[in-house]
C-alpha cells in the first residue's frame, strides 16, 4: 500500500542542502513574523539600561532589580512549552494575536507600577503574554519553509532577534534622556500594533496543527519547575533566605522529577523525550541556552556596570550595545553559509571562540577606567559569538523532529533565550551581589571607623549600588569614600560574574566539539530521522 504523503512540505529526499520550499508572499509573512518576535526580543531588554533609576526611585535591593531584570524572561521560559503546544493544537496565529495584544496592557502596568512587586508581576505577565506569540514564529518558520531555505529564514530569525534584544538598551537610553523610567516598557507599543497588523493580513490562519490534545498537567508542571528553580537562584545570595532559597529548589527538582516520569507515561505528552534524546536535538538546546543566556547575563550587568561605575547616561550606556547589534546583522548569514558547507557544529565552535573572547575583554579589561572601544570591543566579540551560534542552535531543533513537533522544537528554541537567559542572568546576578557585599563588608571591615558603623547602614551599603548612593547622600562628609568602595566592590562583583561566563563558554565549547557531531554524521542523522518518522507516522519524509 503506498505511503500517505505528508501536508508538512512537498516530498523530497532528506537534505540539508536541499534548496527547500517557501510559503506565497514569503517576504511579507517572515516580515510579520520577525516583527512579533521583536516585541518579545525589545521587552526581554529595554529594563536593563532603566536598572540605576529603577533601584534609585523603589529603594530597591539588589535582588529586587534582579527580579526586574528576570521577571520578563521568568514568565516566557516558564510559559513557551505549554502555550507552544496549545498554540499548534488550537491555532497558532490565534496565540500570536493574543499574546502580542496582551502585551500592550502589560507594557502599560510597568510603566506606571506603583511598586516595586508591582513592576515585578508586570514583568512576568508580559512574558507570559509572549510566551504565547514567541514561540509560534519559529514553529512557523519550520512550518512554512523547508531545507536551506529555512536555514536562511532562521537566520534571519535569529540575528534580527539578536540585534533587536541588544538594540533595546539603546532605545530605551534614547527615551531616559528625556522621560521618566517607565518610558522604557512603551517602547514595543507601536511595534506590536504593527504586529498585530501584519500578523492578521499575512500569517495563514492554520498550518499543519496537531489535533492530539495538550497535556496541560504537563503545562503546569513544566511551569512550576522553571519558575521555583530560577527565583530560588535569585535568592540564594540574599541574607537570611536561605529557606526560601533551599524550598523553592526542592519545589523545583520534585516538579522535574514529576515532569519528566509524566512525559514518559502520558500518551500525548507536552514534551516528547523520544525526540528530545536525539543527539542533534538535547546537544543543539543546551548549546543554545549557554550561547544566549549569555548575551543576556552579560547586557545585564554591563548595564549596571556603565552608568554606576563609569558614570555614563543612560543614552551613553546603550550607544554601547550598538556595535554588538549591528555585528550579529551582518554575521548571521554567515552563518547560514557555515551551516550548509561545514556543519552546525563547525558554527557552534565558531560562535563559542567569539563568545569567549568576550568575556574575556570584560574579565580582564573592564575596570574602572575603561574606554568606550574596550567596552564596544567586548560586547561585539559577544555578538558576533551569537549570531553565528544562534542560527544551527535553532535549526538542529527543527530539523530534528516531524513538522507536527514544530511546536515543540520551536519552545525549545524560544527556551534557549528565555531559560537561558533567566538562568544566566540569576546566576551572574547572584554573583555579582554575592561579591558586590563580600567585597564592600571587606572595605568596612578594613575602614578606621569601622567600629561607628551600624548594622542598619552595613544593610544599606552592602544591599546594592543605589542603596550605597542613599547612604553617600545622608552623609556628604564621607561620599566620596563610599562611591569609591561602592565602584571597586561592584567591580569586584561583575568579575566573579564574567568568569561564571566565560566557564560557560568553556563547557559549551566542550559539548559541542564532542557531543554534536560532524557536517556528515549530522546530515546522516537528520535523515535518519526523517525516515524513522515518516514510517511511524505512515507519510514519506519531507524536505528538512
Amino acid at each position: 500500500m503506498p505511503a500517505k504523503r505528508s501536508s508538512a512540505a512537498p516530498v523530497a529526499a532528506s537534505t540539508a542542502a536541499s534548496p527547500g520550499t517557501s510559503p506565497a508572499r514569503s517576504g511579507l509573512v517572515i516580515t510579520a513574523l520577525i516583527c512579533v518576535a521583536t516585541v518579545a526580543n525589545l521587552n526581554l531588554s529595554v529594563a536593563n539600561v532603566a536598572l540605576p533609576e529603577i533601584a534609585v526611585h523603589f529603594e530597591a535591593s539588589q535582588i529586587g532589580i534582579n527580579l526586574v531584570a528576570v521577571g520578563y524572561s521568568l514568565g516566557l521560559a516558564a510559559s513557551v512549552l505549554w502555550l507552544g503546544a496549545v498554540g499548534d493544537r488550537y491555532g497558532r496565529r490565534t496565540m500570536l494575536l493574543i499574546g502580542t495584544a496582551l502585551a500592550i496592557p502589560a507594557s502599560l502596568v510597568a510603566a506606571w507600577a506603583p511598586s516595586i512587586q508591582v513592576l515585578t508581576v508586570a514583568r512576568v505577565f508580559g512574558g507570559l503574554a509572549a510566551g504565547m506569540a514567541f514561540p509560534t514564529t519559529l514553529s512557523l518558520i519550520a512550518a512554512l519553509w523547508s531545507g536551506s531555505a529555512r536555514t536562511r529564514m532562521i537566520a534571519l530569525w535569529s540575528g534580527i532577534g539578536g540585534a533587536s534584544a541588544a538594540l533595546g538598551p539603546l532605545s530605551a537610553g534614547a527615551l531616559l534622556s528625556h522621560f521618566w523610567w517607565g518610558s522604557v516598557f512603551l517602547i514595543t507599543l507601536p511595534l506590536a500594533a504593527v504586529a498585530l497588523v501584519g500578523a492578521a493580513m499575512f500569517i495563514p490562519a492554520h498550518v499543519n496543527e496537531d489535533t492530539a490534545p495538550v497535556d496541560h498537567l504537563g503545562g503546569v508542571l513544566s511551569v512550576v519547575m522553571v519558575g521555583a528553580i530560577v527565583l530560588s537562584i535569585n535568592f540564594a545570595p540574599e541574607s537570611g533566605m536561605l529557606t526560601q532559597t533551599l524550598l523553592l529548589a526542592a519545589v523545583g527538582i520534585v516538579a522535574l522529577v514529576v515532569f519528566v516520569i509524566r512525559q514518559r507515561r502520558v500518551r500525548e505528552p507536552l514534551y516528547d523525550l523520544h525526540y528530545a534524546s536525539r543527539r542533534t536535538f538535547w546537544v543543539a538546546a543546551v548549546a543554545g541556552m549557554l550561547v544566549f543566556g549569555a548575551l543576556m547575563g552579560a547586557m545585564y550587568v554591563g548595564q549596571q556596570y556603565l552608568q554606576d561605575v563609569l558614570g555614563y547616561s543612560t543614552w551613553h550606556a546603550g550607544l554601547s550595545i550598538l556595535p554588538a547589534a549591528v555585528a550579529m546583522v551582518l554575521v548571521a548569514p554567515h552563518s547560514a553559509r557555515i551551516v550548509d558547507r561545514f556543519g552546525s557544529r563547525a558554527a557552534l565552535l565558531s560562535g563559542y571562540a567569539l563568545c569567549g573572547v568576550g568575556f574575556l575583554i570584560m574579565m580582564v579589561l573592564w575596570d574602572e577606567s575603561a574606554s568606550f572601544v574596550v567596552i564596544a570591543g567586548g560586547y561585539v566579540f559577544l555578538g558576533m559569538g551569537v549570531a553565528l551560534a544562534g542560527t544551527p542552535a535553532s535549526r538542529a531543533l527543527t530539523s530534528s523532529v516531524p513538522v507536527k513537533r514544530a511546536g515543540m522544537a520551536s519552545g525549545t528554541a524560544d527556551l534557549q533565550r528565555d531559560l537561558g537567559g533567566a538562568v544566566m542572568q540569576s546566576i551572574l546576578g547572584a554573583l555579582l551581589t554575592a561579591g558586590y557585599a563580600a567585597s564592600f563588608r571587606s572595605t568596612i571591615a578594613a575602614s578606621p571607623q569601622a567600629a561607628t558603623v551600624s548594622d542598619q547602614v552595613i544593610t544599606a551599603l552592602t544591599k546594592s549600588f543605589a542603596g550605597a548612593e542613599a547612604v553617600a547622600k545622608k552623609f556628604p562628609q564621607f561620599a566620596p569614600e563610599i562611591t569609591t568602595a561602592a565602584r571597586e566592590s561592584f567591580i569586584a562583583g561583575q568579575h566573579k560574574a564574567f568568569i561564571a561566563g566565560f566557564i560557560a563558554m568553556i563547557l559549551g565549547t566542550l559539548l559541542a566539539m564532542f557531543g554534536f557531531p560532524d557536517h556528515e554524521s549530522e546530515q546522516r542523522l537528520l535523515s535518519s530521522y526523517a525516515q524513522l518518522d515518516a514510517v511511524v507516522d505512515g507519510t514519506e519524509p519531507s524536505v528538512l
